[in-house]
C-alpha cells in the first residue's frame, strides 16, 4: 500500500486515484478495478486520509518520514541529487505545489476568431501596428479560460449547488429552490471570477448595459481609442474586444494605441528586486506634475519603451519656468483687455473671418503664419498619435519662435509711447500665447490652466473645455519670401561676429543694408533690428556703393549686410591683442616642433600620443598664420 501511494504521490497533482484495499500482487499485475478519489492534502498543506499515519502532518514533514518509512522496510533502492525546475512564488518565494481541483472554464475558439477577424478586418486597428502579431499569436493558438479565482474579492461566479441532489444552477438572481429537486437547499460557489473576466466587461458595463437604451451607453459606446501597454494585450485588450463582440456585437473600440514601458536610466524595468522604481510623488514633489508628464512624452514614440532620465526634468522644470515668466511678461505689459477686446472685433474681417494684414505689421504676421503652421502640424501630430512629436512642436515654436524672437521683437512697441502699436502688439502677444497654452494644456495641464486665467480669452471659458484652435489661415503671409526668416539670420550672423571679436554689447555700430525690394520692409522692421542688432544707426541702400574699404560683410540669400569695422573694434587695441596672440602661437609652435624633432619622444611615446601632437601643431600653425594676415590687413 505504501509503493502505491508513493507512486500517485510523485505524480504532479495533489489529489489521486487508487484502489481502497486490494492485495499489491494484483495492483502489480495491471488487472482493472474501480477507483475513488482521495485527497493528499489539503490547501494548508496538510496531509489527507490517503494513510492514517501521516493524516494532518506537514506536506513536507511528511515527504520526509514517507523517505524514512521506504529506507526502514527495504524499499528503497538509491537516494541521488539532480537539478530540475521547481515553480517558487513570486513574493513569498516557496514551492508551489499542483493540486487537482474543479475550475468554470469558457470555450473560447469561436470568440477568439471572432475577435482575430475584428482586426483582420480593419475595423479596429493598433497603433503601432506590429503589435497585431502579439494579438493574433494570442487568439489563434487560444485555449479554453480559466475564469474561477479562490479569492475573497472581485465578482463572485453566479453558480449555485443543490446540497440534496447536487444539481448545478447558474443564474442571474440566486434562486429560491432546486429546479431539479425543488429543495431549498442551496449554496452559491465561492469562487470569484478571473480579474481580467471582470474588467474584460469594463467598456460597456460602466454605461448602463444591459440597458443599450441608456444615455451613456448610446453616446459613448464603442470607444474612440485604447491606451495600455504591450504587455497586457493577451490578458486585457483581447478580452474586452471578445466579451465586447459577444454581449454588444460591437468591437469596443476603434484604435489600441500601444505605449511603452518607463525604465531605469540604465533600459532596466523598474522592479523591487533591483530596488530601481522611481516614486512619482516624489518627482512631482521636486519639480511638479507637469514636468513629469513633460519628460515621459517629450521625445517618446508610442510602441518603445521610455528611459527615465533627470536631464529631461530639468529640461521640462525650465520650460516650465520660461512660460510662466512669458506670461507674467505679457500680463504685467500688455493693453487693458477692454482695447484687446475692441481691437480684435475691428481686425477681423466678418467675411472671411481672416485679420485684416494691413493692420498689423510684419513681425505680427510672421508669428501668426507660424502659429497656424503649429496648429496644423500638432493637430495632425496627435490625430496620428505621434505624442512626442507633437510637444516637441510646441515647445520648439514657444521657446525658440515665440519667447526668444517674438517676444524681443514686440518689446519696443509695447514700451513705446504710442498707444496704438501698443493696443496691436499686445493684442498678438495675447492671441499666440492664448493658442499656445491649448495646444500646451493635454501635456502640461496646471501650469497652463493657471496663466490662461490671467490671459484676455475671447470665449470666457475655462482652458479645460474651451475649443482647440483651429486650423486656418488667419493671416496672408508669403513664406516664399520669408522676409524676417532672413532679418533672423542676418541678427543671429551679427551676434556671431560680435561674439567672435569679444564685442560688449553696450557697443553699438552701424548696419548698411543692400537690397534692391526690402528697403521698406527694413524700415519697418528698424526698431527691433536696431534692438536686437546692437545697432546704432540703420541705412538701405540699393548697391554696393560706399561702402567703408574694412567693413564685414554677411550674406543672406538676396540680402547683404555691411559693419564698418572701426564701429566694432579699436584698431590700436586690436593690432595689439593680435600680437601678443600671435606670440603665444609661436611659442606653441616652436613647443610642438621642438617635441617632434626629439629622437627619444618619437621612439618612446605611444603612436597616439605622436599623432595627437603633430595635430595639436597643425592647428597652431593655422592659427598663426590667419593672425599674421589679420595683423597685416590692420596695419594697412
Amino acid at each position: 500500500m505504501l509503493l502505491i501511494l508513493l507512486f500517485f504521490y510523485c505524480v504532479p497533482r495533489g489529489v489521486v486515484k487508487i484502489t481502497p484495499a486490494h492485495d499489491m500482487n494484483d495492483y502489480a499485475c495491471g488487472q482493472r478495478h474501480d477507483l475513488e478519489i482521495v485527497e493528499v492534502f489539503d490547501e494548508n498543506f496538510k496531509m489527507g486520509n490517503l494513510v492514517a499515519e501521516y493524516e494532518g502532518m506537514d506536506l513536507l514533514d511528511a515527504r520526509q518520514k514517507i523517505v524514512e518509512k521506504l529506507k526502514e522496510i527495504g524499499a528503497l533502492l538509491k537516494e541521488e541529487e539532480y537539478t530540475h525546475n521547481v515553480a517558487k512564488c513570486e513574493r513569498c518565494k516557496n514551492t508551489i505545489e499542483p493540486k487537482i481541483s474543479e475550475q468554470w472554464f469558457v470555450s473560447m475558439k469561436d470568440l477568439a476568431k471572432r475577435a482575430a477577424d475584428s482586426v483582420r478586418n480593419g475595423k479596429t486597428r493598433f497603433v503601432p501596428q506590429r503589435y497585431e502579431k502579439q494579438y493574433f499569436h494570442w487568439l489563434d493558438n487560444i485555449q479554453d479560460w480559466c475564469i474561477s479565482r479562490q479569492l475573497w474579492w472581485g465578482h463572485r461566479i453566479p453558480a449555485y449547488y443543490c446540497g440534496a441532489c447536487g444539481h448545478i444552477h447558474v443564474s442571474k438572481t440566486e434562486p429560491q429552490k432546486c429546479e431539479k429537486c425543488g429543495t431549498g437547499n442551496l449554496h452559491q460557489d465561492e469562487d470569484t471570477l478571473d480579474t481580467w473576466f471582470s474588467s474584460a466587461l469594463w467598456p460597456f458595463s460602466t454605461l448602463g448595459w444591459p440597458n443599450k437604451d441608456a444615455e451613456d451607453y448610446k453616446r459613448y459606446y464603442p470607444t474612440n481609442v485604447l491606451v495600455t501597454g504591450f504587455d497586457i494585450i493577451t490578458f486585457w485588450v483581447s478580452r474586452m474586444m471578445t466579451q465586447g463582440l459577444e454581449f454588444t456585437d460591437i468591437e469596443p473600440f476603434k484604435d489600441v494605441l500601444i505605449h511603452g514601458i518607463i525604465r531605469d536610466s540604465q533600459g532596466r524595468k523598474m522592479s523591487k528586486t533591483l530596488g530601481n522604481g522611481i516614486d512619482p510623488l516624489e518627482v512631482i514633489e521636486e519639480y511638479g506634475a507637469d514636468a513629469l508628464r513633460f519628460s515621459v512624452i517629450s521625445g517618446a514614440s508610442m510602441g518603445n519603451d521610455i528611459k527615465f532620465q533627470t536631464e529631461k526634468l530639468e529640461q521640462a522644470s525650465n520650460f516650465a519656468n520660461k512660460i510662466w515668466n512669458a506670461a507674467k511678461f505679457i500680463i504685467n505689459n500688455m493693453a487693458s483687455k477692454e482695447e484687446l477686446m475692441a481691437f480684435g472685433k475691428s481686425i477681423k474681417d466678418e467675411q472671411t473671418k481672416k485679420f485684416q494684414t494691413e493692420k498689423l505689421k510684419i513681425e505680427d504676421c510672421w508669428i501668426l503664419s507660424k502659429l497656424d503652421d503649429l496648429i496644423e502640424t500638432v493637430t495632425q501630430n496627435m490625430e496620428n498619435y505621434d505624442l512626442g512629436v507633437a510637444l516637441d512642436n510646441i515647445y520648439n515654436f514657444i521657446w525658440n519662435e515665440f519667447c526668444d524672437w517674438y517676444i524681443e521683437m514686440a518689446k519696443t512697441r509695447l514700451y513705446s509711447e504710442n498707444a496704438e502699436e501698443k493696443t496691436k502688439v499686445s493684442f498678438v502677444l495675447n492671441y499666440v500665447f492664448g493658442d499656445s497654452l491649448k495646444l500646451l494644456h493635454p501635456f502640461m495641464p496646471f501650469v497652463t490652466s493657471e496663466i490662461y486665467a490671467h490671459l484676455v480669452n475671447y470665449d470666457d471659458k475655462d482652458l479645460m473645455i474651451s475649443h482647440w484652435p483651429k486650423m486656418r489661415r488667419r493671416v496672408d503671409y508669403d513664406k516664399k519670401q520669408d522676409v524676417i526668416e532672413n532679418l533672423k539670420q542676418v541678427i543671429v550672423e551679427i551676434r556671431n561676429v560680435r561674439s567672435k571679436m569679444n564685442v560688449h554689447p553696450s557697443k553699438k555700430s552701424k548696419l548698411i543694408f543692400v537690397s534692391n525690394n526690402m528697403e521698406k520692409v527694413i524700415m519697418e522692421c528698424e526698431d527691433f533690428l536696431s534692438k536686437l542688432g546692437f545697432a546704432s544707426e540703420i541705412t538701405v541702400q540699393r548697391e554696393d556703393t560706399g561702402i567703408p574699404e574694412n567693413a564685414i560683410s554677411i550674406m543672406c540669400e538676396d540680402l547683404k549686410v555691411y559693419i564698418p569695422f572701426e564701429d566694432l573694434v579699436n584698431i590700436e587695441e586690436e593690432i595689439k591683442r593680435l600680437q601678443e596672440e600671435k606670440m603665444k602661437l609661436e611659442q606653441e609652435v616652436a613647443r610642438g616642433e621642438k617635441m617632434l624633432a626629439n629622437e627619444g619622444f618619437l621612439a618612446k611615446a605611444p603612436q597616439s600620443k605622436i599623432e595627437e601632437e603633430r595635430g595639436k601643431l597643425e592647428n597652431y600653425n593655422k592659427a598663426l598664420k590667419a593672425t599674421q594676415e589679420r595683423l597685416e590687413k590692420l596695419k594697412k
